[in-house]
């Protein structure tokens, strides 16, 4: 039954699996509450959004305004303060007319808010194989390995460049059976190290360290030099198995066979993965899920508060739903990334059924008005569910982009990732422009380091002068000093005169920072800039800037002339300035 003033079209509400599901936050993020309220007449009314404890207690009761003239559509901010199951309504209050006053209330049912912990929304993260860090190429052209020694000691030169997340592929036993070699051939040499995710051999599985990597108490060492260094390790959860695994024959149900009695390998048409078994979660669901949670536990207890999830989609949702559910009730800090780059229905669905975070489509947004219509997509329509985090490249995705190894395009799909999403990450060699394909039409690394182990010369980089670190150092100090940059909710995009060039503003508090990026790396752009002063929050019609790049002040009003030169230095291939409020 609707009351007295009808609440229609509640938002933040998400109903999932015969139930509502929370609304992501995280503590001290502003949460937009919206609903359409009409009453018969022309009498006024009042409405308030109303926010709930996790005890139940009411704590705060904010106004809700109308959003535009006679639109019926009224919304107000809400800010929990700490980790928790909170919950919000709205109710409306107004009098009835005639002669004898008397207060109306209407009032919404209860919906929930799921706040958790800051990184399940904000992180800078970068990724290495710890076998490529410290690897050393000798006279004779063969590789000396690097291992979780010799990649501690790159850990605090990540932390230098200011990403506070490193993620690293597995790091189990890799099996033999069938074992890739480079650029995915079938046949591997004596040398050849495997692929990281065909997990399991006789030395172990899920629960071991690769021998070729070191022990576990290299691992734990691993763990504390990264704690040292304020950085959180990513585990990969890859959730399949070498022909070798230890579970392909102690648990052979847990797995799909032909009908000449074969395991099957893995497929993504049409990408073949030989050297993968996935598993099957229908002949003994408990058996299977009661492993994971064990192995997960496992890792929990090494020191690893977040798990990178290698193709969630490719399991049934309601299993991450039911481990994700019992992993956080015990260990409420843990935070899951969906690495589903699949269909969005799916994407969505497992963001609602617990992922923390997901990996997302920004990779492959490039123009002006693609960038824009994602924006919008992921920080307005579907951010009570789906927390999105913009990669510009990992180890299987070499986008189109930036396969010339023109740095301003780097530069540039960086400003794009750091200041548009509040979590963003880059692979390792992305700072040193590594661009070349394995072929042409294909988005993939030629002698990707999934089949090999790479050799980089960190130093050389920068001795010469020919690396990102610098810049990519730059947009992670400017994402930590302000806060407007680690909201999601807050993105609003700006008309431009140019097609190549792209704006938009984040404002958290006093905190206004406006971005304007040349999405045209070859050549220099120009064009006004159409600030809507409403969305900005700001009432004079000119206000004073400060480029956070080059440390210039500028003084821009509603009508700004940007031009934006990837010829010049890196830093001009946009703007990131915070307005002097």
């Amino acid at each position: 039954m609707i009351g007295r003033f009808p609440i229609l079209d509640i938002s933040p509400v998400t109903y999932f699996g015969g139930e509502f599901i929370g609304a992501k936050a995280i503590p001290n993020e502003r949460l937009p509450i919206g609903a359409t309220i009409i009453r018969e007449g022309h009498d006024s009314f009042e409405a308030f959004a109303v926010l709930v404890d996790p005890k139940g207690k009411e704590v705060t009761r904010t106004p809700m305004r109308e959003i535009w003239p006679k639109s019926a559509r009224y919304e107000a901010f809400l800010t929990p303060d700490k980790v928790g199951n909170w919950s919000f309504f709205i109710e409306v209050t107004g009098e009835n007319p005639g002669e004898f006053k008397k207060v109306l209330i209407s009032r919404s049912d209860r919906y929930p808010i799921k706040v958790e912990r800051e990184r399940a929304l904000v992180g800078s993260w970068y990724e290495f194989f710890p076998r490529s860090e410290g690897a050393t190429k000798k006279s004779d052209g063969s590789i000396t390995p690097g291992d979780l020694k010799s990649a501690s000691k790159r850990i605090p030169a990540i932390a230098a460049m200011g990403f506070d997340v490193l993620y690293i592929p597995p790091i189990h036993p890799i099996g033999y059976a069938h074992r890739k070699g480079k650029n995915n051939s079938l046949v591997a040499s004596s040398t050849d190290p495997g692929v990281p995710w065909g997990i399991g051999n006789s030395a172990g599985g899920h629960d071991a360290i690769n021998p070729d990597l070191g022990t576990m108490k290299d691992f734990e060492e691993f763990i504390k030099v990264a704690k040292k260094n304020d950085i959180e390790v990513a585990m990969d959860l890859a959730l399949q198995c070498s022909p070798d695994h230890p579970w392909v024959k102690s648990n052979p149900e847990w797995f799909t066979k032909r009908a000449d009695g074969s395991i099957a390998y893995a497929e993504n048409p049409p990408k073949k993965y030989e050297d993968i078994y996935p598993l099957n979660f229908d002949n003994d669901y408990p058996g299977l899920f009661k492993e994971v949670l064990r192995i997960v536990t496992f890792w929990i207890e090494k020191g690893i508060s977040i798990f990178r999830v290698d193709n969630p989609h490719t399991k049934p949702v309601h299993f991450w739903q039911e481990l994700i559910s019992d992993v956080n009730s015990k260990y409420p800090d843990v935070v899951f990334l969906s690495e589903a780059f699949t269909n969005p229905p799916m994407m969505h669905a497992l963001g609602k059924a617990g992922f923390q975070q997901s990996y997302t489509y920004f990779t492959w947004r490039v123009t002006k008005q693609e960038l824009t219509e994602y924006g919008q997509e992921v920080s307005q329509h579907t951010s009570a569910f789906f927390r999105p985090n913009f990669w510009v490249n990992t180890p299987d995705i070499l986008p189109f982009h930036l396969q010339s190894g023109n740095p301003a395009l780097f530069a540039l799909r960086a400003v794009l990732a750091a200041t548009m999403s509040p979590s963003w990450g880059m692979y390792a060699g992305y700072e040193l422009y590594e661009h070349l394909p394995i072929a042409e039409g294909k988005e993939e690394y030629r002698d990707s380091e999934k089949y090999e182990i790479k050799v980089r010369d960190w130093e050389g980089a920068a001795k010469k002068g020919i690396t990102l670190a610098p810049f990519i150092t730059q947009l992670n100090e400017i994402r930590r000093k302000n806060v407007a940059l680690q909201r999601l909710r807050n993105l609003h995009f700006h008309p431009t005169n140019s097609d190549q060039i792209i704006a938009y503003s984040k404002r958290d508090g006093e905190n206004l920072v406006l971005v304007v990026v040349n999405l045209d790396g070859f050549h220099a752009q120009e064009t006004t800039i159409h600030w809507d002063l409403w969305a900005l929050g700001v009432s004079k019609e000119s206000f004073d800037v400060l480029d956070l790049l080059d440390n210039k002040s500028y003084h821009w009003g509603k009508e700004t002339y940007v031009k934006l030169d990837p010829a010049r230095p890196i830093g001009k291939v946009a703007h990131i300035c915070r307005v002097k409020l």
